[in-house]
């Protein structure tokens, strides 16, 4: 059994309700629409659109559209992604509606004035030299870039100070109208409703907007050669990136890595990479390794920080590690408590409603579907130690992997 409701509007926006017998409400809407989509001299486009969904609609302006729902205490807030774009609220269950209706405003109706384009032009512009500074973020960047090299995967969400610097408002209503499709759209509540309430209310916000049928087409990565690069930084410190592409969303062993990866160096103190590296050698203060599965690809790696003469020690550590994985089946009880560990996670992570919703709205999109929390402990639980050591084999073999360092300069 599902424990969620699906119904979908005339003009191909979903709505997807989850209930839940609380006085607070989560709601997102999320568009199958991100940085990947954009051309070259598009870069940054997807995430300075989010930035102006927020600035003025046809009947609002920006302290309208802000005041909407902090005026009754409400949390609103909006993020762009590689694949996505979504904008999410949480608010006491009775002025649901006013998220509709502000939702509906700002996704449909802004009207990317001139003068705010470039008031927020220069908001992103500091974002980017912000994230410059911080060398543990620029690293993933530059190192998907590597991963992805020539791909709009590969390209920073923020962009580039110069496409930055000439995007404008023809651009966003170009973007728009090719990439936000209205059944690649979710609108999804976590709250104590009942689905024909939240039809009505969908029906009228929802409903009469035109139906937007554009087709576009994303390019499957091609796979970059491995290699070992070392920049030079105005940085105290080394940070270190190690990976390679990975499974897809859809590939049958997603599961299976996603399990093998919390063990190696996922959520918690207990990860095998943080109790090498950090808790028996002192090396680095943050080890930690990401699996993030997209539609058609994904990526694995492995950070750390640490001071530059022991940087070359924690490689090798690492590599020892990833090479017990791909020498050593997992034993029976290793796998079990893998397993627990992994399935206690994702139980509490079920407490982070905003989360979950967001979760199930991507899945919705994705897959025309959503596993309950029992069918993904099911698949968890029929990963096998084989399967994990084919797995470790093929993802975890260093002469495949990339190897990005930014290190002090002398």
């Amino acid at each position: 059994m599902t424990d969620y409701e699906v119904h979908t509007l005339a003009n191909g926006i979903r709505i997807l309700l989850k209930h839940s017998p609380s006085a607070i409400t989560h709601c997102c809407f999320v568009v199958n629409a991100g940085s990947r989509d954009e051309t070259e001299q598009q870069t940054g486009l997807a995430h300075f659109i989010e930035h102006l969904l927020f600035k003025e609609t046809e009947k609002r302006g920006t302290n309208q559209i802000l005041n909407r729902l902090e005026l009754v205490g409400a949390d609103l807030n909006a993020y762009t992604a590689k694949e996505y774009t979504c904008i999410h609220a949480s608010l006491l269950n009775q002025h649901l509606e006013r998220a509709i209706d502000l939702f509906e405003d700002i996704l449909f109706h802004s009207t990317f004035p001139d003068e705010e384009v470039e008031k927020e032009r220069g908001v992103i512009l500091d974002e980017i030299a912000s994230y410059l500074d911080q060398p543990e973020e620029a690293v993933q960047d530059d190192f998907e870039e590597l991963l992805f090299k020539g791909h709009p995967i590969g390209r920073n969400i923020l962009g580039t100070t110069e496409a930055v610097g000439r995007l404008g408002r023809d651009d966003m209503k170009a973007f728009i109208a090719a990439n936000y499709n209205t059944s690649q759209m979710v609108f999804a509540v976590f709250g104590d409703y009942d689905l024909k309430k939240l039809i009505r209310l969908s029906e009228k916000y929802f409903g009469p907007i035109p139906a937007n049928n554009s087709v576009k087409t994303r390019i499957k990565p091609g796979i970059t050669l491995p290699g070992k690069i070392i920049l030079a930084k105005p940085i105290s410190q080394t940070h270190c990136m190690i990976g390679a592409q990975a499974y897809s969303s859809a590939h049958q062993h997603k599961n299976a890595l996603l399990l093998l990866n919390n063990y190696l160096g996922g959520m918690g103190m207990s990860s095998r990479l943080n109790l090498e590296i950090r808790e028996k050698y002192g090396i680095a203060y943050t080890i930690e390794s990401n699996y993030t599965p997209l539609t058609d690809t994904g990526i694995f790696s492995i950070y750390f920080g640490t001071d530059s003469e022991k940087a070359e020690k924690a490689t090798k550590l690492i590599y020892k590690e990833l090479k017990k994985l791909r020498d050593n089946q997992f034993g029976t009880l290793q796998l079990h408590q893998a397993k627990q560990k992994f399935i206690g996670q994702i139980a509490l992570a079920e407490e982070s409603r905003m989360g979950l919703i967001i979760s199930m709205a991507k899945s919705l999109l994705d897959f025309n579907d959503i596993d309950t929390l029992q069918q993904v402990f099911d698949k968890i639980n029929a990963v096998t130690a084989g399967q994990l050591l084919e797995i470790s084999n093929e993802i975890f073999d260093i002469d495949s992997m990339i190897t990005l360092l930014f290190e002090p300069k002398q």
